[in-house]
């Protein structure tokens, strides 16, 4: 299969088996490499062997990234994989990008769909493909129409072909969910004279929740960039709620202010840039970040795993 020429590409490959899946990668890696493109590989850990072990030699020239590890949260996958490669190196560049398998958990999917979703306007006009594999014998209906809707371009084993039902805004839309409400959960309301209590806070909950002092130290930093960007660019105040369930320790700030840029803490901040780092570091920092944004409210609520 090879890349359709244009400034940008970004294609579904829809699998069933390990032959068709290398029968998608392997010629897209090495028509890359034959082109002098550089090329990564951010795919689930077995996966990742699969197409090493099929490059041969080849695979010294690829950058190989277990996407079980860097894609943990999907939303630092656009700021710390795609946009890390892609930034850092000039001309056409490929990536194969696979953020959803089959043990991704209903409550990671909302935020995988939106990533994929957002690739589009986030390379628009940049000389860049990426390939997004999708395992049908693996993944539900609904997961792999969601793919016929972020990605415009589909391969399968019968070429390739325009998705006839392209439509990433929509998707950004219909996981833009209101979150479910939390079981009894403390909660303390900031403004801005309560910045250093709302840390304080945050902190306490984190360690009688069970988790490590390292993680309860990176809850409370990502706390402490979302409660400041409420009072700095949201509504001047907000709550904090913290709470364990189902494995997690989950963190929630609400406040009355609107993020309307669903690219929020997915783009790095360009060198120079005053400000708009802080929600990129909460997706650094966090296991799964999830979020729901209507005018007049924005909830952001952080997972990290005990």
């Amino acid at each position: 299969m090879t890349v359709t020429a244009g400034p940008f590409l970004h294609v579904g490959l829809l699998y069933s088996g390990d032959s068709e899946y290398l029968d998608g990668t392997v010629p897209y890696i090495l028509e890359g490499l034959k082109q002098d493109e550089p090329v990564a590989v951010a795919v689930p850990g077995r996966n990742l062997t699969l197409i090493e072990e099929a490059l041969g030699d080849s695979a010294a020239e690829i950058a190989f990234i277990d996407m079980t590890e860097a894609g943990r949260n999907p939303g630092r996958i656009l700021p710390g994989v795609l946009l890390a490669f892609a930034d850092n190196r000039s001309g056409p560049v490929r990536i194969i990008g696979e953020p959803i398998w089959e043990s991704r958990s209903a409550i990671e999917y909302p935020a995988c769909a939106q990533h994929e979703a957002l690739i589009n306007s986030a390379f628009t006009g940049r000389e860049l493909s990426i390939l997004c594999p999708y395992d049908r014998t693996r993944l539900d209906d609904d997961v792999l129409a969601d793919a016929e809707r972020t990605h415009p371009v589909l391969w399968d084993a019968d070429g390739e072909r325009p998705s006839p039902t392209y439509a990433p805004d929509a998707i950004v839309d219909k996981y833009n969910l209101p979150l479910p409400e939390p079981p009894a959960a403390d909660a303390f309301r900031f403004d801005l004279s309560r910045l250093a209590a709302v840390r304080r806070f945050a902190l306490e909950r984190a360690e009688e929740s069970g988790l490590t002092p390292e993680r309860a130290e990176d809850l409370v930093l990502a706390v402490a960039e979302l409660s400041a960007n409420s009072v700095l660019h949201g509504s001047g105040h907000g709550v904090v709620r913290v709470w364990r369930d189902d494995g997690y320790v989950l963190c929630e700030v609400i406040d009355e202010g609107t993020l309307s840029d669903p690219l929020a803490g997915r783009r790095p901040a360009s060198p120079g840039q005053i400000g708009g780092r802080g929600l990129v570091l909460v997706n650094q920092v966090a296991d799964l970040v999830r979020q729901y944004r209507r005018p007049g409210t924005t909830v952001t609520r952080i997972f990290f795993r005990v």
